[in-house]
């Protein structure tokens, strides 16, 4: 039996989504640019679907451009914005902590001449509000952060970011990497001072391939593509249909956040009582992350042996960020934990679709890893 405990890489797509993916390889086939019947019914799904997703985040659909997913988006904010407004300063904030779609991209716009502040996590993952407020200048442009990381589930200060920009009266636009967040926390960008906001179909049951960019009416940003005019010219070229009508479906089949979060919080609650009567096991995600992330060390074993341990018993973990792809995690270094806990961290992300039993069956194939390897160490 197959225990999936890896949901923060991607999940499982759900029912609506693949017969919607199939739907429109089948019927809802034409180019909903096409003048013709096909085409309208084309461009009539594919306004479902972007009012599907506009109405989770509870914003209107014309303020949703549909990208190829979370790290087309974050690129397109992150430049768009900057490139936008930077005749009014050269400042960017952000986290050390990001997602690399964020951090690169960064990178980038420091080769441009921007000066880009990377405001640093404590020993738990979490950002200061104070800190990061500090770091808002009125030369700030853009101000970009993620609303959870993904490698230890910590919930960074959205508010206090917003609330900086306008005490300072900085012409920044506040961008959010809301990849991990979008569906399972409340999560409103018109309530809290959002003017960009970037979020992914497969991190809720949808399909791979396929996101969105939500951006904030009145907030201008520059295209860096080209080409027929789709989406409003933010994002040009022929839409992914199939991804995109599965993207509404998975929107739609959403359960209700709050409950669904009581029910995420239990197992997450069941593998963090476990982890604790395991000898040389360290927590690392702090008790007031997400529920849907939780990170933690695994003694003198390093990860990636662990992690082929658990896999060749059914339970699939991650070791830190899947984009990283084993490399050293960014965001456990500026956490300043020690090479060995870092060397020995893996991740533990929970859907809708996991029980009880998946719980138990990582700790009991853990507690056998941890046995064996360090014995064999």
């Amino acid at each position: 039996m197959e225990h999936y405990l890896d949901n923060s890489s991607t999940t499982k797509p759900c029912k609506e989504a693949v017969e919607a993916a199939l739907d429109a390889m089948t019927h809802t086939f034409g180019n909903p640019s096409s003048l013709h019947a096909l085409g309208f019914a084309a461009s009539r799904a594919l306004e479902d679907a972007r009012e599907s997703v506009a109405a989770v985040l509870g914003v209107s659909r014309a303020e949703i451009t549909f990208t190829s997913g979370g790290t087309e988006a974050n690129n397109l904010a992150i430049f768009g914005a900057y490139e936008a407004r930077k005749k009014r300063g050269r400042r960017v904030v952000t986290t050390a902590i990001e997602h690399p779609s964020v951090l690169n991209p960064m990178k980038e716009l420091e080769k441009r001449g921007a000066e880009v502040v990377y405001v640093k996590p404590d020993g738990d993952g979490r950002i200061s509000p104070e800190v990061l407020a500090q770091a808002v200048t009125p030369d700030t442009v853009l101000v970009s952060l993620m609303a959870v990381n993904n490698e230890v589930g910590t919930v960074l200060p959205i508010d206090a970011a917003h609330a900086a920009i306008v005490r300072t009266k900085a012409p920044a636009l506040l961008h959010v990497d809301a990849v991990q967040a979008f569906g399972k926390l409340p999560l409103k960008p018109s309530r809290r001072g959002i003017d960009l906001l970037t979020v992914s179909a497969h991190k809720i049951h949808g399909l791979k391939g396929t996101g969105a960019l939500y951006i904030r009416k009145g907030a201008h940003i520059l295209p860096h593509t080209f080409g027929g005019g789709q989406e409003r010219d933010v994002r040009p070229g022929t839409e992914g249909m199939p991804g995109i009508l599965a993207f509404g479906a998975a929107c739609r089949a959403l359960p209700d956040p709050q409950k669904e979060a009581k029910v995420i919080e239990a197992l997450n609650a069941r593998v963090r009582a476990g982890l604790q009567v395991l000898p040389d096991v360290t927590v690392l995600s702090p008790a007031d992350a997400s529920p849907y992330v939780l990170s933690f060390s695994a003694g003198r074993v390093r990860a990636q042996t662990m992690l082929n341990f658990l896999s060749a018993r059914g339970v699939y973990v991650s070791s830190g960020s899947a984009c990283a792809k084993g490399a050293e995690s960014h965001v456990l270094k500026a956490m300043g934990l020690s090479k060995d806990q870092i060397d020995s961290a893996l991740r533990v992300s929970f859907s809708r679709d996991n029980t009880e039993e998946d719980c138990d069956a990582l700790l009991s194939a853990l507690a056998e890893g941890m046995r064996t390897l360090q014995a064999a160490r």
